[in-house]
C-alpha cells in the first residue's frame, strides 16, 4: 500500500463528505446547516488542494482545478454568510441569504464529487 495514495484519498473523501454534511438539509433552513461543518470543511478542503500540488500528471492537473474550485466556492459560501452575519446583523439568516449560502457549498460539493470520481477512475485504471 502507497501511504501518499491512503491519505490523498482519505482528504479528497473528508472534503466530500464534510461538505455533503453541510449542504444537506431544506436550503433554507438555517438551523440545518452549522457553521462549525462550514469551517471543516474549508479547513479539510485546503489541506487536500495542498496534497495535489505535488503531482504533474495530467489527471493531476485536473484533481487540483476541481479542488482549487471546492475551495473557491466554499470560502465564498463563508464570506457570504459572515456578510450577512456580521455586517449587515441578520441574525438568523433569513431564507434568501441562507440559500445563497448553501448553493455556493453546493456548487463546491459538485467540484468535490469529481474529484472523488476522478480519484477512483484513477484507481481502477491501475496496473499491478
Amino acid at each position: 500500500m502507497n501511504f501518499e495514495k491512503i491519505v490523498f484519498g482519505f482528504f479528497i473523501t473528508l472534503a466530500a463528505t464534510l461538505n455533503f454534511g453541510f449542504t444537506l438539509g431544506n436550503i433554507a433552513d438555517p438551523q440545518l446547516h452549522n457553521v462549525w461543518e462550514l469551517a471543516a470543511a474549508i479547513a479539510v478542503s485546503l489541506i487536500a488542494t495542498v496534497l495535489k500540488f505535488g503531482d504533474r500528471t495530467q489527471l493531476g492537473a485536473v484533481h487540483l482545478a476541481t479542488s482549487l474550485v471546492a475551495d473557491l466556492q466554499l470560502i465564498a459560501s463563508a464570506v457570504v454568510w459572515t456578510v450577512y452575519a456580521q455586517v449587515l446583523q441578520a441574525d438568523p439568516l433569513g431564507a434568501h441569504q441562507m440559500s445563497t449560502v448553501v448553493s455556493l457549498s453546493a456548487g463546491a460539493l459538485l467540484a468535490n464529487v469529481i474529484s472523488v470520481v476522478l480519484m477512483i477512475s484513477e484507481s481502477v485504471m491501475l496496473r499491478r
